[in-house]
């Protein structure tokens, strides 16, 4: 039984947060939240909160069980882009240069290893 967490419109580039999502992808779950809470990048922090939740999916879904008992591992994890907010900066002579703040969506399954 797989378990399902999503992280919407979270506001840093998709590009950034798939660097780590790349990490952590087939990983067993314990050395991902490992590996993420101690990770420099920003963005671990809530890829962690997003793992911890598919966790606890799982153990919903599974009436209880542990989560280490099961042998969990990230079977999925893949990073869409999110809306685009569309800001003008000012630039010289009056001119207004368009700047795109990006947020993406972040969708992680977690599965026992069979």
């Amino acid at each position: 039984m797989e378990a399902v967490a999503k992280l919407r419109n979270y506001p840093t580039g998709p590009r950034k947060m798939r660097l780590l999502a790349d990490v952590v992808r087939g990983m067993e779950v314990e050395k991902a939240l490992a590996i993420l809470e101690h990770h420099p990048q920003h963005n671990a922090t809530p890829l962690a909160k997003l793992l911890k939740s598919a966790i606890s999916n799982w153990q919903n879904k599974n009436e209880g069980k542990s989560a280490a008992d099961a042998n969990l591992v990230v079977k999925t994890i893949f990073v869409d882009g999110g809306r685009v907010l569309k800001r003008m900066r000012p630039a010289p002579q009056g001119r207004g240069y368009r700047v795109r703040k990006r947020s993406n969506h972040v969708t992680l399954i977690v599965d026992s290893k069979n």
